[in-house]
């Protein structure tokens, strides 16, 4: 998939008389540009063509776009941003025969080799060779147009919209999260970060059945979001290492009972302490949040009381349940949805510096 631009191809274009199909392209540290994004012009026989109508901004993407980078992952050329994703489908492959045109659906945005152990053993969110939306070199989907695996491309119900059926990316890490800490009817959770992640977090916990749930954010805007939410109680933290100790007894307090499982959505050497800490002897932490590569942190004393750590990547099979969760009202995740913007120059460098800016703004999302 090349770029565009305003070199020959934008030219060609326009005197044949088609519109180039664009995109929002990272293309330095904080140098946003639409331009023409050539997609191949025969679909394969397993592929569909979708018209993107709904893109969320993650904060993966806010991190490529000022730091040209996201943990090990460099843009090193220019890459089209966005990974958060619905649409319409408008073309099928030959082989294609779970979908029709004019499809709405929702898209995974991770393609795994389906060939090695890990896939194989259905860890396919885990496969060496993934090709992530997004994700250097790979582009994204904040484009007028993408073409996909069509076995990636979810059919959304008439009650689920589009930007709903994009809100399946994040929610799906919530899913997964929820999976891996065996999060069910009996289980009071604490989860670190009142984000996007740790907000859909917390909305699946409860339709996971959890009869408590606790959050801790720096943010108290956020955290009274959260409370909005259905989250039982709330605790405002700070960023000192100092203040560990104090915040662990107002968590305690504010759980009320012991904490079975913590799902750290931040990733800092803070919040895992206070995680490991916070959570009941025999308990849980699952670690969602990137926020530091290296951590010190006191694993001893977690070890001597058998806290399990749990990671979290991405998410695998979680679509169908996502989508099965929106349709029947379990999950509602429209008011985490804070604000909209269109698809040109302005609104997209408006949407990044509004997303980046954190404070009320929970979920960005871009109306094509």
């Amino acid at each position: 998939m090349g770029r565009g631009g305003e070199g020959s191809d934008a030219a060609v274009q326009a005197e044949s008389g088609t519109t180039p199909n664009l995109a929002a392209w990272v293309c330095g540290v904080n140098v946003l540009k639409i331009e023409p994004f050539e997609l191949p012009a025969v679909l394969g026989p397993n592929d569909v063509r979708v018209a993107i109508k709904a893109v969320g901004i993650c904060g993966s993407d806010v991190h490529y776009l000022k730091h040209m980078r996201c943990g090990d992952f460099i843009v090193k050329e220019p890459m089209v941003i966005g990974h958060e994703c619905a649409g319409i489908v408008e073309e099928l492959g030959s082989a294609v025969s779970h979908l029709e045109v004019g499809d709405r659906v929702a898209l995974e945005p991770g393609i795994s080799c389906g060939k090695c152990k890990l896939c194989k053993e259905g860890f396919y969110n885990l496969c060496c060779d993934m090709k992530f939306f997004a994700t250097p070199p790979v582009h994204g989907s904040l484009a007028n147009k993408v073409i996909h695996p069509g076995d990636l491309c979810f059919k959304l119900p008439e009650n689920v919209s589009l930007e709903e059926g994009a809100m399946c990316e994040p929610l799906s890490v919530g899913v997964h999260a929820c999976r891996r800490a065996n999060v069910g009817a009996e289980t009071q959770v604490l989860i670190m970060g009142a984000g996007p992640i740790g907000l859909v977090s917390m909305l699946v916990a409860r339709a996971f059945g959890a009869p408590k749930i606790v959050l801790a954010d720096v943010h108290p805007d956020r955290l009274a979001v959260a409370k909005t939410l259905g989250a039982d109680a709330t605790v405002l933290v700070t960023h000192n290492i100092e203040d560990i100790e104090q915040e662990v007894a107002e968590i305690l307090k504010a759980m009320g009972s012991d904490i079975d499982v913590t799902i750290d959505c931040a990733g800092f050497t803070k919040t895992m302490s206070t995680s490991l800490k916070c959570t009941r002897s025999g308990g849980m932490v699952c670690v969602v949040g990137m926020g530091d590569n290296e951590m010190n942190l006191p694993l001893t004393p977690a070890a001597a009381r058998e806290v399990d750590i749990r990671g979290v990547f991405r998410y695998r099979n979680t679509y169908p349940l996502c989508i099965n969760l929106l349709t029947t009202g379990k999950i509602d995740v429209k008011p985490l949805i804070t604000h909209r913007f269109g698809f040109n120059q302005k609104d997209v460098e408006d949407a990044f510096t509004t997303s980046a800016s954190g404070g009320n703004a929970i979920k960005v999302m871009f109306n094509l």
